[in-house]
């Protein structure tokens, strides 16, 4: 009962996509759905579950018949996951990874000369290896190279989450959805209008379950 909400909105974002995307309708019309049920009596392939390289190519075929954006942003939900899992304060700088347009992020490739308030490095751990020592510092990471420490994030569904506190990997909820399948985690974004992202997938696979923390009472992947 605890996700009842979360799961209701999930279901109300696969009823409307499936009314108005055109690539769900055509998905769904011939393969069927499990959870909730679309089709009856049909399961769907990969319980529903979308591969990443199934919408390549694709995005204009996810936006709503309304019409909407096609492009996605591989950084979506950094700032309100980077909020609960790191230590930024309004006065914070975030370097490495961060576009430029990002309202508060810097392009840089390395540390400034004279740096201005609190510093923060967000990136890759490739990218973290050139930034000097005594930064804090935020890996980004697949969910195929999930370990103890950073911030889960994919090329087209953007920040999933990150380990808090409690040493959990927490979900972006309420914005992000996930399920098990066959394929392994899939996640829908279930503010995003368009494209709309419903059971991906990512690519490299997410393995792991979904359950609750203890201590947030919020969910969490565990593995």
């Amino acid at each position: 009962m605890w996700t009842f909400g979360w799961r209701a909105l999930y279901r109300q974002v696969v009823r409307s996509s499936f009314a108005t995307v055109p690539f769900y309708r055509e998905l769904w019309a011939v393969d069927g759905r499990t959870e909730p049920v679309v089709v009856s009596g049909r399961t769907g392939a990969h319980g529903g579950a979308v591969p990443a390289a199934a919408v390549s190519g694709r995005l204009p075929d996810l936006v709503p018949l309304a019409g909407g954006s096609a492009e996605v942003d591989p950084l979506r939900g950094l700032e309100m996951v980077l909020h609960q899992c790191a230590r930024v304060t309004p006065d914070t700088v975030i370097i490495g990874a961060v576009p430029p347009h990002h309202p508060r992020g810097l392009a840089l490739e390395s540390t400034p000369d004279e740096p201005r308030g609190d510093l923060l490095a967000v990136g890759t751990p490739a990218q973290l290896a050139g930034v000097a020592a005594g930064i804090p510092r935020v890996p980004l990471v697949t969910p195929g190279e999930r370990g103890t420490e950073g911030l889960l994030v994919d090329d087209l569904l953007g920040v999933l989450g990150g380990v808090r506190d409690c040493g959990n990997w927490h979900l972006d909820w309420p914005r992000v959805y996930a399920r098990e399948t066959p394929l392994g985690l899939a996640f829908t974004l279930l503010l995003q209008r368009s494209p709309r992202l419903v059971d991906i997938v990512p690519a490299g696979g997410a393995e792991g379950r979904v359950d609750r923390c203890p201590q947030h009472r919020t969910p969490v992947i565990a593995a």
